[in-house]
């Protein structure tokens, strides 16, 4: 019996569809690797690449997405050239480019195989996919951490409320006995300054209270119909002297069209004290802080602006956490901005941070103008 040796186009064919398939392997190989950062997966696929093609020896693989590129060894240009687009939910997202650096004669595409542009379209859609898997895992994380988030801030809420009704009594009690001591006539005059330290702590601590209890919302908010240039112009009030005190420059920018909200005036009120005092006691040298208004679309803006050192990076991304606190132990309960981030959402609001290291720190507080009544059920 004659066996009949298989042509030698018929082995080439072999073996090119063997490199096709080695190539596809590798790519879920390195796709599938635990723990391998995007960057890491691109550039292993380009680099299984110039194999597979029929010329190997002059073959040059790019891969460009989202604007960063990703390259094999070898040259960069030549004559002749293959490409496929990365789609990604129906819009392209990048490129692969494959290369030959030298003259070929012709074949199905140019000098490339009708396999090898079946190879580059199934490697830009495994690209794509692998993309698609990767955002996938990461928006699943992101919404594990805003879960995992809010349950911490609902048990904080509760500890705090329970912490804030149990000391309200014993710290009026308090209050309430030192003020009555420090009436009597015949209390000498180092006990009456002691006293007075008492009370002084005493207002310190009711203040921390009505924090704890605006943060756990056990404080329900009383909107009304207000211009909120009333409103800074009332809170000036509070901290002005304090500011001249030291050696800080207080500036109000304030737009004369300010259309009315519906707003709590006393909450408001708060978030502008908390703001400018953050922004005095950040600024030891003294400098400016500039406090502004203006509507925009609908909304209305307030914007605290200081010329004092900055928040860096790391920092920033944790200032409205409940109780994290630069300062040091006794000066700061780190719910200050918790506080504020608290009543501007339950306004409807958003606050946005911008802040440079050397240069300052920006607040702005968007309102809706349409704020509606109905809003006061979620705070």
């Amino acid at each position: 019996m004659r066996h009949d040796k298989p042509s030698n186009s018929v082995v080439a064919a072999l073996r090119e569809r063997v490199k096709e398939l080695t190539c596809l392997y590798g790519i879920a190989q390195i796709a599938g690797q635990p723990g391998a950062s995007l960057d890491e997966i691109l550039q292993g696929i380009v680099e299984l690449l110039p194999p597979a093609w029929q010329y190997p020896e002059i073959t040059f693989a790019k891969i460009t997405f989202d604007g960063v590129s990703y390259t094999s060894e070898g040259p960069c240009d030549g004559p002749h050239k293959q490409t496929a687009n990365i789609i990604i939910d129906g819009v392209s997202r990048g490129m692969i480019e494959m290369i030959y650096s030298e003259q070929r004669p012709g074949a199905d595409e140019g000098p490339f195989l009708k396999e090898e542009r079946n190879l580059i379209n199934a490697v830009a859609k495994q690209v794509a996919l692998t993309v698609e898997r990767r955002q996938a895992e990461e928006d699943k994380l992101k919404l594990h951490a805003q879960l995992r988030h809010a349950d911490r801030l609902a048990t904080i809420g509760m500890l705090a409320a329970g912490v804030a009704h149990e000391l309200n009594e014993p710290l009026g009690n308090i209050l309430g006995f030192a003020q009555l001591a420090n009436k009597c006539p015949k209390v000498p005059a180092s006990a009456k300054h002691d006293i007075e330290k008492i009370e002084s702590a005493s207002l310190q601590a009711r203040e921390i209270i009505k924090k704890l209890l605006v943060f756990a919302r056990q404080r329900p908010p009383k909107k009304t119909l207000i211009n909120l240039n009333q409103v800074v112009q009332d809170s000036f009030y509070f901290f002005s002297a304090r500011c001249a005190k030291e050696g800080i420059e207080l500036v109000q920018a304030l737009s004369p069209d300010l259309p009315k909200i519906v707003a709590d005036p006393a909450l408001l009120n708060q978030v502008l004290v908390n703001l400018v005092v953050n922004a005095s006691q950040s600024m030891s040298g003294g400098g400016k802080i500039t406090v502004s208004t203006r509507s925009c679309d609908k909304n209305i803006y307030l914007t605290v602006e200081d010329t004092g050192p900055g928040i860096s990076k790391d920092i920033l991304e944790k200032i409205f956490v409940p109780f994290f606190t630069t300062k040091d132990v006794g000066e700061g309960t780190g719910l200050g901005l918790s506080v504020v981030h608290g009543i501007v959402t339950s306004h409807g609001g958003m606050i946005d941070v911008d802040s440079k290291v050397g240069y300052g720190t920006r607040f702005e507080i968007r309102l809706p103008v349409e704020a509606k009544q109905e809003q006061e059920e979620d705070w």
